[in-house]
């Protein structure tokens, strides 16, 4: 007997954006809690030449727009330098 939830694909995550600075992480996350838009981070694997840490902010498809506009707002008003991804996650392999 197999549950009705059984089919039911949930990894609908995406790739918003990459950011390199701590700072401006913090201020995304900060207003991502503040509108209640859950998210996760994945750190990015860096080369050994490079010293910056990469993070990967992922958010649920169904709040992308609304992700995005907070994501560009912030950036655009401190003058952060953010790279959007918009691509569906590749790290979800537990299904």
């Amino acid at each position: 007997m197999q549950s009705i939830y059984t089919s039911l694909k949930v990894n609908n995550e995406i790739e918003l954006c990459e950011v390199n600075d701590e700072e401006c992480k913090k201020l995304i996350e900060k207003a991502l809690l503040q509108n209640r838009i859950s998210y996760y981070i994945r750190w990015a694997k860096t080369s050994f030449f490079s010293k910056r840490q990469r993070c990967i902010i992922c958010v649920n498809d169904n709040s992308k727009e609304v992700a995005e506009e907070l994501v560009r707002s912030i950036c655009d008003d401190a003058g952060y330098q953010v790279k959007f991804l918009l691509r569906q996650s590749s790290s979800n392999n537990y299904l």
